[in-house]
């Protein structure tokens, strides 16, 4: 009778597990099947299958997001903001995670402001400011609020948190040895920072990647607008054509799919690792 129950049980909470499972695919598939279908297909069978397979949704998509264009941008300012971001997040870390004076711990505490108040807050004196520095419509503007105002704060308090796990004896051999004080930061404890470098490029990059706000703001030309923006351009103010969006949708993020499914191996490696010594 206990088998029974155990059997039960199991067969109710895979059945379970199947229907979550199938609920949370849903909008998935609903997405992926209606880029192959025609407008008219679409609203006579939205979950059904197309009649007639066709990728002419794909190539107008891409020739009105103008893909390439787009997508080299969206790199430059991924790509850019993730090793500016790892550079300056781990020097910082380092200070304020070895530092013993009441000043670094001060640093540290307005870093972490960083995480408590919304970005939003100070679009306007972003704005202001990116504007007098003349950077406005330039991607080094954008990069420059993603790296100092959105995402470094994380990244100081992540990368801090794995430092104080390294034994500060290897710095001090170090220094006892003559190495300077960068000398001893790159060549012995960055290394060592492998797992949650790892960690922190994984989240930026999702965060850089996805990120609608700033460039919208701080690009106005087509010519330097990023992948979402185009998505954003191409709807319509007072209806949308789904099978036209759709395959806009899918072709901003199918660079980060594929970007996961080459990197799967490091990611997982760096989340687990990160989160042990952590």
């Amino acid at each position: 009778m206990t088998n029974i129950k155990k059997i039960s049980g199991k067969i109710l909470y895979a059945i379970f597990l199947l229907l979550l499972s199938i609920i949370m695919l849903l909008p998935v598939y609903y997405l992926l099947i209606t880029t192959f279908k025609t407008p008219a297909e679409a609203a006579a069978s939205p979950l059904g299958l197309p009649r007639h397979l066709t990728f002419d949704n794909y190539v107008n998509a891409i020739g009105a997001m103008h893909y390439g264009r787009s997508l080299a941008n969206n790199l430059i300012i991924a790509v850019v903001s993730v090793i500016c971001l790892i550079i300056f997040a781990s020097m910082a870390a380092y200070v304020v995670a070895r530092g013993k004076r009441r000043i670094f711990r001060f640093m540290y505490s307005v870093f972490m402001v960083g995480l408590i108040i919304p970005f939003q807050t100070s679009i306007i004196p972003l704005y202001k400011i990116i504007s007098g520095m003349s950077l406005m419509n330039r991607h080094l503007g954008v990069i420059l609020v993603d790296v100092f105002c959105i995402n470094l704060p994380l990244s100081i308090f992540l990368m801090k948190g794995f430092i104080n796990t390294v034994p500060a004896e290897l710095e001090e051999a170090a220094l006892i040895d003559g190495s300077g004080i960068f000398r001893c930061f790159w060549k012995i404890i960055f290394p060592l920072l492998k797992p949650i470098v790892s960690t922190v490029a994984i989240l930026d990059t999702l965060a850089i990647w996805n990120d609608f706000m700033t460039p919208l703001l701080f690009l106005q030309s087509p010519e330097k607008q990023v992948l979402l923006q185009q998505v954003y351009r191409n709807v319509g103010p007072f209806s949308t054509n789904w099978t036209a969006f759709f395959p806009m949708l899918v072709a901003a993020t199918l660079p980060l799919v594929i970007f996961y499914l080459i990197m799967q191996k490091q990611i997982i490696e760096g989340v687990v690792a990160g989160a042990v010594k952590g």
